[in-house]
């Protein structure tokens, strides 16, 4: 199921797993580019006959948006017990996203100077809510939560259908539960082009948000420009960095839940212990049996998962670094003294009973996160995503005289003689 690599044999399996990154295809391309020029030029008509050949879905029986009354009986549908579950995740996701609000700031100095910057949210946002494989009403409120907090006014979301043209009850739900009612039958690439060029029915955004398949994170590199974008979302990843006082048996579990996302997502335990490392890998065989995603997982962790085994606990953060994965778990007798030195994750699991599944559902951070690498550069959705921000500047007479012979000559070495003159105009005697 997950081989098991020794210190000699690491680096051949980080070179294979780099394949695993691969570029898109130029057919993918050029289908996204067709069909986003499609719905430019079309608008509802294109995304009526993409709907119907890739969804079989006749949006002019089913309607492109979802009414009310279809939105309150998918609440109705759905036990208490989910409702008041999602309710309380709403509540802790809410809460820890409000800690991260930037607010407006002015600064007044000698001289009539007055600095600041004015922080305004976007206006309006677009949500992409998977389907397919399974129904994620997560990833809705990872999208929309934020952007609330940050003062969006206006959230569509959009989403694939199913075969009977509906989206799934518990993505309806959630959306009522975030008093969301603008919510679109559509998925793929031609999604992504309603929201970014707009059409007659849906209305273009500012920024567009959460994952999808390779034609959806295609289409969401082609409009980025046009529109703002989250990130290009690759396949899930977790690294597991423990030592001699880990469980097998949570690690197996915590490796399982991430393989059972999608056949390329990749889950790897790294870990100075030869002995854990067999004792892991008897767990995922034991713990598999009883999981139902066997297909995908089986194929996600003999594909690209891996155990490897280093020389010390300082060469595994060394190589978690290298790696900058989705998430990481630090499965040691004391994650807090190394937590200064993992450098680059989307999220960092510390210690024995912290599953990523808190982080994905509960806990409140966001699960929207870096993949493929790009933890290098790149951070968790956040507040910060939906806002953006204007310098303000205003100078005084007596500063800007003061001022004046610097800026000038910094305006003329440049060869700006216009910038110069528009300084001394205003300090002339």
């Amino acid at each position: 199921m997950i081989s098991i690599y020794e210190k000699k044999e690491v680096d051949k399996f980080i070179r294979r797993r780099e394949q695993r990154r691969g570029s898109v295809s130029q057919e993918v391309r050029m289908a996204v580019s067709e069909i986003l020029s499609a719905v430019q030029e079309k608008g509802d008509e294109a995304l009526i006959e993409y709907t119907f050949r890739f969804d079989g879905v006749d949006l002019l029986k089913q309607g492109l948006s979802v009414a009310n009354e279809e939105i309150r009986g998918a609440v109705r549908s759905l036990p208490d017990a989910f409702l008041n579950s999602m309710n309380q995740a709403i509540h802790h996701i809410r809460a820890y996203h409000e800690k991260g609000r930037r607010k407006s700031w002015i600064d007044c100095q000698e001289g009539g100077i007055i600095l600041g910057q004015k922080v305004t949210p976007l206006k309006r946002v677009g949500i992409y809510v998977p389907g397919g494989r399974a129904a994620y009403p997560s990833s809705l409120v990872m999208g929309a939560v934020p952007a609330q907090v940050a003062g969006v006014s206006e959230l569509a979301v959009v989403s694939p259908p199913g075969p009977d043209g509906r989206i799934s009850h518990s993505v309806l739900a959630v959306a009522s539960l975030l008093g969301i009612t603008e919510i679109y039958r559509l998925g793929g690439a031609q999604a992504m082009g309603a929201l970014a060029f707009g059409t007659e029915s849906v209305r273009c955004v500012d920024k567009i948000v959460g994952p999808g398949n390779v034609y959806v994170a295609e289409a969401k590199r082609q409009v980025f420009g046009v529109v703002d974008i989250d990130m290009i979302a690759g396949p899930s990843e977790v690294v597991v960095l423990a030592d001699e006082t880990a469980r097998p048996d949570f690690i197996a579990a915590d490796l399982l839940a991430q393989a059972e996302h999608d056949p390329l997502a990749s889950s790897i335990l790294i870990t100075p212990s030869s002995s854990l490392a067999r004792r892991v890998q008897r767990a995922l065989q034991k713990q598999g049996k009883d999981l139902l995603r066997k297909d995908i997982f089986q194929t996600s962790l003999s594909a690209w998962g891996g155990i490897l085994v280093v020389e010390s606990l300082k060469q595994g953060i060394e190589l978690v670094n290298a790696l900058a994965p989705e998430h990481v778990g630090l499965h040691v007798n004391d994650p807090w003294a190394i937590l200064g030195d993992v450098r680059n994750a989307g999220a960092i699991f510390l210690g024995h009973f912290s599953p990523e599944t808190v982080g994905d559902y509960w806990a409140g951070p966001n699960h929207i996160l870096p993949t493929q690498r790009t933890a290098r550069f790149s951070s968790p959705l956040d507040t910060e995503d939906f806002l953006k921000y204007s310098s303000i500047i205003q100078y005084g007479k007596k500063a800007l005289k003061r001022d004046a012979e610097a800026i000038i000559a910094l305006a003329e070495m440049e060869g700006l003689d216009g910038h110069a003159n528009a300084v001394r105009q205003r300090t002339k005697r």
